[in-house]
């Protein structure tokens, strides 16, 4: 059995994921998370009996999950209960609504009721899509830490896919002339935080996972992932330690990390890191800028980053009849989307995604009554708005657009919890840098092989995991980085898989 101690900075999906993983094989994990509890941006709080997921509300592609916890000797299944939404979401435009399906023959028939003749696309879309996706899924579950990597046979055949040169936007026009067809496939560049004109063509493969494998609850909220992967790690004699950030690496030399300094002035020992705190952030804050060689701050600052998001979690004393998933789109789509990732202004026009969660899961809320969960993608703090300032207009702008779309009309005389998130609290409360809640964006400039890796170059013995490594943002993809990273450590040290 190996003897090597982790350290994994981040209580997050990704270091919870590549904990399991390692602790199963027989090395000695303790996860170091500076909040109070665990899963990150994975979490969830409680107010007067209403239950919020923190960030993540979309869990597709389960599989990838089920085979992590299958290397750890454990199924999925034991822990948490998921249940397969249906309608998926709803999409309101202004003149319109869509239920998108996972059902082929319900997809169909919602698409050829508003756009006659268009069903036979959506099963060319599906089709081709599927292709790229057999093509693409082995560049995704593997590591790119050289550019000798793009010669391999896999490689070379994921690379017709990319779609260079081609957006999100253009892929889908191959397929829908209306927009607002072409959005219900392209709003997913959201989950990057990307604009569909921008994101690029490759990501024709994130709607096509919903459709394909469709969307989840698990019960409880996306929270109790996290909570069942902790309880793995613990399981598997894996030590989690919360309420303890991490201060700095203790360095042997200029390279080789030998220790981490703990906010409270402990020292640790360890022999590997494995950084789940986000990157940029994490870079920044746990390595003095003259010790870096590629991170330094002025390098860091440079990147391009998703954009953020501004939340409000309102308790409702009342049924809410929506869907589980809604997104209002605003009516300049696009005019909205570039004020927030170029522009990075304030837009009068927001578009509003809002979770009812309460509608599948009543245990979210007392009996009777509905959380609510609403998101407006926002600029990231290079913008420079006061959200102090800006905060309560904003968040009327949004209820209005809930009130005037969403049709709850009473929404605000009958919310009896409301907690607001902006960016400035994403980065000052929850250490996301510059409130860039989906990370470095995902440009064909800071994918794969351009992405920060995951074996850190930077140092010795450091290690990656979550949306700021490959393959990328998005729970399905956080989960494959912590697979890429947990095999790349068991084989640097002669570990070989078992499974039960």
């Amino acid at each position: 059995m190996p003897q090597r101690k982790i350290a994994i900075i981040g209580a997050g999906p990704g270091g919870l994921a590549a904990a399991m993983m390692l602790s199963a094989k027989g090395f000695q994990v303790q996860i170091f998370e500076k909040q109070d509890y665990v899963g990150g941006r994975t979490s969830s709080f409680t107010k007067q009996g209403y239950t919020f997921d923190l960030g993540p509300t979309f869990f597709s592609m389960p599989f990838i999950l089920e085979e992590i916890f299958e290397s750890s000797n454990r199924r999925l299944e034991d822990y948490v209960t998921l249940k397969k939404l249906d309608p998926m979401y709803t999409l309101s435009f202004d003149d319109l609504t869509i239920k998108a399906s996972s059902d082929p023959e319900k997809m169909r028939q919602n698409i050829e009721k508003h756009f006659p003749g268009y069903g036979k696309n959506y099963d060319r879309f599906m089709n081709d899509t599927r292709k790229k996706m057999n093509a693409l899924l082995p560049v995704l579950q593997n590591k790119h830490a050289s550019l000798f990597d793009y010669l391999r046979l896999r490689s070379l055949k994921a690379i017709p896919q990319l779609e260079i040169g081609k957006s999100l936007h253009d892929v889908l026009s191959k397929y829908f002339d209306d927009e607002r067809l072409k959005l219900s496939f392209t709003f997913q560049s959201k989950y990057l935080g990307m604009s569909p004109w921008d994101c690029p063509g490759a990501f024709s493969i994130l709607s096509f996972m919903e459709h394909e494998y469709g969307v989840f609850h698990p019960a409880g909220g996306l929270n109790q992932l996290a909570k069942a992967m902790a309880e793995v790690v613990r399981e598997h004699g894996g030590e989690i330690h919360t309420g303890t950030g991490v201060k700095k690496f203790i360095l042997n030399g200029t390279r080789d990390i030998s220790g981490l300094e703990l906010d409270n002035g402990e020292t640790i020992d360890v022999d590997d890191v494995v950084m789940n705190a986000d990157f940029a952030q994490g870079m920044s804050q746990l390595v003095d800028d003259e010790k870096r060689r590629k991170y330094k701050n002025i390098k860091l600052q440079k990147k391009k980053y998703s954009c953020s998001t501004f939340m409000i979690y309102a308790g409702v004393n009342k049924p809410v009849d929506l869907d589980h998933h809604t997104i209002l789109f605003s009516e300049d789509y696009k005019r909205n989307v570039e004020e927030i990732t170029k522009s990075k202004i304030m837009s009068d026009d927001p578009s509003v995604y809002v979770q009812n969660a309460s509608i599948t899961d009543p245990s979210l809320a007392p009996e009777g009554k509905s959380s609510l969960y609403i998101l407006a993608p926002v600029p990231n703090n290079f913008s420079g708005i006061d959200w102090h300032k800006e905060k309560t207009d904003f968040r009327d702008l949004v209820l209005d657009q809930v009130e005037k779309r969403a049709g709850l009309t009473d929404i605000r005389k009958n919310m009896e919890v409301e907690e607001i998130l902006t960016p400035y609290e994403w980065e000052f409360d929850k250490h996301v840098y510059k409130g860039a809640t989906f990370n470095l964006a995902h440009n064909l400039g800071q994918m794969m092989y351009f992405r920060p890796h995951n074996k850190l170059r930077e140092m010795n013995r450091l290690w990656l995991v979550g949306g700021g490594t490959h393959p990328g943002s998005g729970l399905p993809t956080i989960f494959e980085s912590a697979k890429i990273t947990a095999d790349l450590i068991a084989r640097t040290y002669g570990v070989k898989e078992e499974k039960a």
